[in-house]
């Protein structure tokens, strides 16, 4: 009977397919097999405990122990089951490519197993080529790809990415199940049978507890490494294991053309006073917008009455010298608010069309490929673009040696010494009006600065959207003076402070200012 289904098998799926049922069939035997240790204890739980506080203790161990094994063995099942899915497939596409043929294919079986071997030549390759066992000549220290250091709880980080903390929880999904999984592979490998055979000397099996400390770094061209470090049988002994999870090479997912001449971006601004940045901002968009990229709207939110006579002349006189008329000014007569004036602004359009949005401000510079960037990566019911702005430093502070300010195009540019990348700000963004009211909004309650571009930004998470984060090399924050009201509430005040702080200069020439009295002494001689 065994025999008769065996050969059903092989008939069915070829050799490579009743080999991966017989490693199921194995795994699931193992799952199944009590996990066998032979350290004796003398007592059942940790020396100077109560009875009851050393039992529950090392129940606690031994659930976690055999929950990370499971779930182990649970996921190479998985990726097993999903291995002879792929190779079942491959076989019925190329029976029914032979049927359509009238021939019956020859040698299957020894394709498959060449394709596997490609494939596993090409990952050896991958570990030969990596700096994983021995080291590479590297031209200089800026070569150098730095380890995380990481334990079950904690990550710490050279590049401190947007929480700038050089430790942080493992919050992000992807990092967190990255380092777990990688953690349960190397118990897996230990308590294994093969690691067994290979070190005599183990008297225990390893748990989660055991687990010191790992370090990781990840080579873009050839993969990620992971150096881990277990307890062993006493204080003195450790356990290191080396694993290496190889990149594959590239894959085409799609490729299509992107049509962007018919996509109309509806530029919203809100505004109150400040005259002169107004000025400015029209003189970018006419060169910009008018002249090169005429598939634009500008809608300008104005709050209050102070100064929205100059407004209306700058629109007006922008009309009679480019006869450009795709304008919306609306007035309001209440206190400014951001997250209120782009509501505003978003509701207004009566078109049919589906607008894209670009929410932007009075102080932002952007170029025409900025606004492309806009068209291509926002998509309605599928992405929003949340580009990471470069914000300009104090001018005076960065050319305080030079006789006057150079051109404002001339200040454009993305270096330390001129600015930072914003990546704590989402109030630039461009996203689909349809998007926009789907999601909700802003939070109408919030007046005044801040908080209501972090809110939207954290629904657009929570959805199924996929959002486009990304430094923009054509979309820059203009300095200005920062006044942090004192009526603002603490939380918002302090946002206001660091910002304020953040925006002056960068790191060096806040020094040098603080330094200078003791830099001019020896400046003279």
């Amino acid at each position: 009977m065994f025999r008769r289904w065996l050969l059903a098998l092989i008939a069915r799926f070829g050799l490579i397919g009743v080999g991966f049922c017989c490693c199921l069939l194995l795994l699931y035997l193992l799952a199944c097999k009590p996990a066998s240790n032979s350290k004796k204890p003398s007592l059942p739980w940790p020396e100077g405990t109560t009875s009851k506080e050393g039992y529950m203790a090392l129940l606690q161990e031994r659930e976690d122990s055999h929950r990370h094994y499971i779930n182990s063995l649970t996921k190479q099942i998985a990726e097993l089951k999903e291995a002879l899915q792929e190779r079942t497939q491959q076989l019925q596409e190329s029976l029914d490519k032979a049927k359509a043929k009238g021939i019956l294919p020859q040698g299957l079986e020894s394709l498959q197993k060449a394709t596997m071997q490609s494939d596993l030549k090409f990952f050896r390759l991958q570990l030969n080529q990596a700096e994983v066992t021995v080291g590479v000549s590297l031209p200089s220290e800026y070569a150098v790809i730095p380890f995380d250091m990481f334990t079950l709880q904690t990550v710490y980080q050279l590049e401190t990415g947007l929480s700038k903390h050089p430790s942080e929880r493992l919050v992000r999904k992807d990092r967190k199940d990255e380092l777990i999984s990688t953690v349960e592979t190397a118990l897996h490998i230990l308590n294994g049978p093969q690691q067994h055979q290979e070190d005599t000397r183990r008297k225990h099996t390893y748990s989660p507890s055991d687990f010191i400390q790992g370090l990781t770094r990840t080579e873009r061209t050839r993969g990620s490494t992971y150096e881990l470090v277990f307890k062993g049988d006493s204080q003195q002994d450790f356990t290191q294991l080396l694993l290496f999870r190889p990149f594959g090479p590239a894959m085409k997912v799609k490729s299509e053309s992107v049509n962007t001449r018919s996509t109309v971006i509806n530029i919203i601004i809100p505004l109150s006073k400040r005259m002169e940045a107004f000025s400015r901002f029209m003189s970018n968009f006419r060169q910009v917008c008018i002249q090169q990229n005429s598939k634009v709207h500008l809608t300008i939110v104005y709050f209050g009455k102070d100064e929205v006579d100059q407004v209306k002349t700058v629109l007006d006189q922008t009309t009679r010298e480019t006869q450009f008329r795709s304008f919306t000014l609306i007035q309001l007569k209440e206190a400014f608010s951001r997250g209120r004036g782009l509501e505003v602004g978003v509701r207004a359009w009566r078109r049919r069309q589906n607008v894209l949005l670009f929410f932007c401000d009075v102080d932002i510079i952007f170029t025409a490929d900025f606004l492309t960037s806009c068209r291509i990566n926002a998509e309605p019911g599928k992405k929003v673009f949340y580009p990471v702005l470069f914000s300009q430093y104090n001018p005076a502070v960065i050319y305080k040696n030079s006789t006057h300010l150079p051109p404002l195009q001339q200040q454009l540019v993305i270096s330390q010494e001129t600015g930072f990348w914003r990546d704590f700000g989402f109030g630039m963004t461009c996203q689909y009006r349809s998007d926009f009211i789907n999601i909700g909004g802003f939070d109408r309650s919030i007046k005044g600065w801040g908080l209501e571009d972090v809110h939207l930004y954290r629904k657009y998470l929570h959805s199924k959207l996929m959002v486009i984060r990304s430094p923009s090399r054509g979309l820059f924050h203009l300095w200005h003076e920062k006044n942090c009201a004192d009526e603002l509430p603490p939380d918002k005040f302090k946002m206001c402070m660091q910002t304020k702080a953040m925006n002056e200069a960068s790191h060096g020439q806040l020094g040098e200012l603080f330094f200078r009295r003791e830099k001019e002494p020896h400046r003279n001689k």
